[in-house]
């Protein structure tokens, strides 16, 4: 009997934990709904909810004051944000993947989702962004039960033929440009543990970042972001003949393996045993 609930956890069989909170992290009917919502206690991934404010909030393409919009302003102002979050978060760990919503449900609308390498790196976040403010805005950050990604957005609405269009129950994820994808996640710096992690204001502006890491920059690097192989190379600067190429490729042991969906369903069904059998 055991085996059989835990095999059907999370999936439309089960008649008492929600399915789609479990996928997705959200649910439409809220704490209305007739099925739980198991919101766990520790989870690599955080839940920023309805964080992303569109500068078409009240009608796709057009401004408050009905003015249409360039799309490109829309796609701009959507990576200025993307790269505000990203940044602030990275101080506490590597982002795996962050990922914000464009879905237009009330549950869903602006959600941001940020998974982190470790389970503690996304502890340390949730901590810090207790009580902060973005664009005058409370944060509201939770931990979220979405560990795989790809249960959780629209097949359709990534091959652009999903026909619920914005009120789709699965995520509808905003995509950022390549460059700035590049820039975020194909060159991770790794974090450094001792920067500042005051709870005190709200993340600062791009440009005030932009500057001050354009004054720390170290002028010895290439535009690749490597430092040149001074010891291999001759007075004009060229290799030396016979100097072995050194390599960028680091080494690094392989990743811990995640839990799957299983693991998870049989983890969350022995949270349930263990708090019914509480006094």
């Amino acid at each position: 009997m055991a085996e059989h609930l835990a095999s059907i956890f999370g999936t439309e069989k089960d008649r008492v934990n929600c399915p789609f909170y479990f996928k997705i992290g959200a649910c439409r009917h809220g704490d209305r709904c007739s099925r739980l919502h198991n919101r766990p206690t520790i989870s690599p991934t955080i839940l920023l909810s309805n964080m992303y404010q569109r500068p078409d909030m009240i009608t796709p393409g057009v401004d408050p004051q009905g003015q249409p919009i360039d799309p490109r302003k829309i796609q701009e102002h959507f990576e200025d944000f993307y790269e505000d979050i990203y940044e602030e978060l990275s101080k506490f760990g590597e982002i795996e993947s962050l990922n914000v919503c464009d879905n237009l449900a009330d549950h869903m609308i602006g959600n941001v989702y940020a998974q982190f390498r470790e389970e503690d790196q996304a502890a340390a976040a949730l901590q810090a962004l207790q009580g902060r403010f973005y664009s005058g805005r409370p944060i509201i950050a939770d931990f979220s039960p979405v560990t795989d990604f790809r249960e959780a957005t629209c097949r359709q609405y990534e091959e652009n033929n999903c026909n619920r269009g914005g009120y789709c129950n699965f995520m509808h994820v905003k995509v950022i440009g390549r460059d700035l994808r590049r820039k975020l996640f194909g060159n991770y710096r790794k974090y450094r543990g001792h920067r500042s992690r005051s709870r005190s204001g709200s993340p600062r502006p791009r440009r005030d970042r932009d500057r001050d890491r354009h004054r720390d920059r170290d002028d010895n690097r290439d535009r690749n972001g490597r430092r040149p192989d001074r010891t291999d190379r001759d007075a004009g600067g060229r290799r030396k003949h016979g100097s072995p190429k050194r390599s960028h490729s680091r080494s690094r042991s392989p990743p811990p393996a995640r839990e799957g969906s299983e693991e998870r369903r049989a983890r969350i069904e022995q949270w349930n045993r263990e708090r019914e059998e509480k006094p």
